[in-house]
């Protein structure tokens, strides 16, 4: 039991609130957090942990990935399919994804080779290939149902991130703008990319807009380009993601969708606006 291993790691459990029949409970516990998380981490099949303080779990701002955080594809690999490049882009996108390049240089060199796609691709790959991931709307709206901020910031482009924020319901929506002439992509994104310092700027200006503390945002990601925004968040998550911001964050999501970050917030299903 959870319990046993909390108490064999010195963390006395003083607590247990059962938030869904059989799919999620809180564990309150006294002591070292660190030692909690290392003996929960991976002791029960298919099942996230989170180990966080009590006091405000309620958080009052989400600053948010779109690729493979929001959306269950990366959108520059399925717009390439439609160049028939798909694969050569995608072995790109893995590499910056995972830390490998850097990610404005990536992005440029990606862009380039979609020179004289035409721009329709763009609405044809939208209503193709963009699947909201599970959970999506249901977080965001009742966060902010709860009182919460949310911003989606992307790497991507403004053709996706636009429509996707307005069908989950973020209340903001950074992302690149694709140059486009004469009806086709011109192979160039306008300067300056959104990238990793452009998310981590986005999560502090609005904290320090709404006068929060670091402690009241969670931002979530999956990429390395989401790591600076993830590690300035009280609640900072890695969504399934890749090996080096799963290894960095404070906490991960691996099995469940994104309403597991309700749960983090200790909401009840009964609290979560499913509409």
């Amino acid at each position: 039991m959870a319990q046993d291993k909390l108490r064999d790691a010195f963390c006395e459990p003083v607590g247990v609130t059962e938030l869904a029949e059989g799919k999620a409970f809180d564990l309150i516990f006294v002591n070292g957090p660190d030692r909690a998380r290392v003996a929960l981490e991976g002791a029960f099949d298919r099942t996230d942990v989170v180990v966080q303080p009590i006091l405000g779990r309620i958080k009052r701002l989400l600053v948010a990935d779109m690729d493979s955080t929001m959306i269950t594809v990366e959108c520059i690999d399925e717009l390439a399919d439609y160049a028939g490049i798909k694969a050569q882009i995608a072995e790109v996108t893995e590499a910056a994804m995972r830390g490998e390049l850097d990610f404005a240089e990536a992005l440029d060199a990606r862009v380039a080779l979609l020179k004289g796609l035409d721009a329709g691709a763009i609405d044809r790959c939208l209503a193709e290939r963009v699947e909201l991931m599970p959970g999506a709307r249901v977080l965001v709206q009742t966060m902010k149902e709860q009182g919460a901020h949310t911003i989606l910031v992307s790497g991507g482009f403004t053709r996706f991130a636009g429509p996707v924020g307005a069908q989950i319901g973020f209340d903001r929506v950074i992302a690149n703008e694709l140059v486009i002439e004469s009806g086709a992509l011109n192979g160039a994104v306008t300067k300056p990319i959104v990238d990793s310092g452009t998310k981590e700027r986005t999560l502090l200006d609005a904290l320090g807009e709404r006068g929060l503390t670091a402690g009241s945002a969670l931002a979530v990601g999956d990429g390395a380009n989401d790591l600076a925004m993830i590690k300035q968040a009280g609640l900072g998550v890695a969504y399934h993601a890749k090996p080096i911001v799963a290894a960095a964050a404070g906490a991960r999501i691996d099995h469940n969708d994104l309403t597991a970050l309700l749960y983090a917030q200790g909401l009840f299903p009964e609290q979560w606006v499913t509409d």
